[in-house]
């Protein structure tokens, strides 16, 4: 479905239970129990689905977000630049905030698994919108880490502009996060779009902050497993196998 097509209503769409019942996938050996709990989940993981992209929906219909400051960084040759140049051709541009800042020895594990995440479908994903990951540490070691891991397409920018840090709620009494903000820009005016909202006062019983539905690829290869994410596991930088 493009991005632009707009979801039927639920008046029109075929029940998801219909959907999961007239699938004709079987597998060899399977039990009539297995069947039916499949079926049954299937449902749900096309309920889920229709959610997502009603979601997807609800979130471009929103109106105009804040202007934005005239927001200071340094690119990769030390240059400062503006948020507006941050777009390069584009009129949409997806930043990600990562926590590695300057105290810190290496950057974070979990920042580190969505950004190299993101590193071999930059040049698909820059064909429709401008991408940035954006650290507090210079530019040089943000791109010595880059290379450590052998990420080679991503863009890579240090803030320099406290109000930048400040207004994006990045570091807050100190404690260092991430943060996911798109930005629009039409002629000279940039807006926020939208960033994710939400910590642990939005986070459910047992489980750590984290965006609905979950942008990380880790966790939901996790999720389709049966041992699930864990409850004690977290991603290292390193392992010694």
């Amino acid at each position: 479905m493009s991005d632009t097509a707009i979801l039927p209503s639920r008046d029109t769409l075929k029940p998801a239970l219909e959907l999961a019942e007239a699938s004709t996938t079987r597998w060899q050996g399977e039990s009539a129990d297995y069947r039916q709990a499949r079926t049954a989940l299937l449902s749900e993981e096309i309920a889920l689905r229709r959610q997502i992209q009603r979601v997807a929906e609800q979130r471009r219909a929103l109106p105009p977000g804040p202007t934005a400051k005239d927001y200071r960084f340094l690119d990769e040759q030390g240059n400062e630049v503006g948020l507006a140049d941050l777009f390069g051709a584009h009129d949409t541009l997806f930043t990600y905030l990562w926590m590695y800042g300057p105290e810190r020895t290496r950057p974070c594990p979990m920042c580190t698994s969505f950004v190299g995440s993101l590193d071999v479908p930059a040049p698909d994903i820059e064909q429709r919108l401008a991408l940035a990951i954006i650290g507090r540490s210079p530019v040089a070691r943000q791109l010595a880490f880059a290379r450590e891991r052998g990420w080679s397409n991503l863009k890579f920018y240090q803030s320099v502009d406290d109000d930048f840090v400040r207004d994006t709620h990045w570091v807050v009494d100190g404690n260092e996060g991430a943060g996911v903000l798109v930005w629009t820009r039409e002629g000279p005016e940039v807006r926020l779009f939208w960033a994710a909202e939400g910590g642990s006062e939005t986070a459910d019983p047992g489980f750590d902050p984290h965006l609905a539905p979950d942008p990380t690829p880790l966790w939901n290869i996790l999720d389709w497993t049966p041992q699930g994410r864990g409850k004690d596991w977290y991603p290292k930088l390193t392992y010694s196998n």
